[in-house]
């Protein structure tokens, strides 16, 4: 496999592609359990019957790990939106479409949500206080089983030139509620800047699916929670703001 022409830089690692292939690298700092659990999150969603770059192998290269996958032609639609601006809303929409319809897959042998956020509540620098209301909230959520995408944000769209989407990057797949997947990318779009993007997301979000604006907002503490453990300085004090919000109007 070549390894010369770039088409993702992202933190810690690298995408390339090679003909019909992409290639993923990591650096050192990913374990093997992390890579081999991306790639077993990526097979189960494959065989949802969604649409998601067939896994083709797991490798290592020049002693770094590398999972390998079928190239997907287009553009993210991160890109679409930035170069048709007057196309937003249209995007936007669409966004929320492809969302709401990896909710209505179900993969049985993915992790559970609820069990990862509270293992993320656990490890997070949080006081114990905070700590507890946390994880009681989490309790009383209710327990669902659709597929959560876990980082779904339009950088992880490919639209093909056909139209066709495709969603990329399972490394944080989870079978769970779709609110609180909904939260987590309310809370991407406020992370990079784009608060009023966020409010319409969440508007859209609630509205094509017929829920309560109030039942997002209740995972938002406990998933900026789990964000915060990523350990990025100049995300902290943001997602500590959101944790520390109990309810909201």
């Amino acid at each position: 496999m070549k390894l010369d022409n770039i088409i993702a830089v992202r933190a810690k690692k690298t995408v390339y592609r090679d003909g019909d292939l992409a290639i993923k690298v990591f650096d050192e700092s990913f374990s093997k359990s992390d890579i081999l659990n991306e790639a077993l999150n990526q097979a189960r969603v494959e065989e949802t019957g969604l649409n998601v770059p067939k896994l083709m192998e797991v490798t290592k290269i020049d002693g770094k790990w590398a999972i390998v996958s079928e190239f997907i032609e287009g553009k993210t639609l991160e890109t679409l939106m930035k170069e048709n601006p007057d196309k937003f809303d249209q995007y936007l929409n669409q966004f929320v479409d492809i969302q709401l319809e990896m909710h209505t897959k179900k993969a049985p042998k993915l992790n559970k949500l609820k069990d990862k956020m509270a293992s993320k509540i656990n490890e997070s620098k949080l006081d114990a206080t905070t700590r507890y209301d946390l994880h009681t909230r989490l309790a009383s959520l209710p327990t669902h089983d659709k597929l959560c995408h876990g980082d779904f944000n339009p950088s992880n769209i490919i639209i093909k030139p056909d139209g066709t989407p495709y969603i990329l990057d399972w490394s944080h797949a989870t079978q769970g509620n779709a609110s609180a997947d909904a939260a987590r990318t309310y809370l991407l779009f406020w992370l990079a800047g784009e608060a009023d993007t966020a409010h319409k997301y969440l508007n859209l979000f609630c509205l094509k699916s017929d829920t309560a604006k109030q039942y997002v907002q209740k995972w938002i503490p406990i998933v900026a929670a789990s964000q915060s453990v990523k350990g990025k300085p100049e995300e902290r004090e943001l997602l500590l703001r959101w944790v520390s919000v109990v309810d909201y109007q």
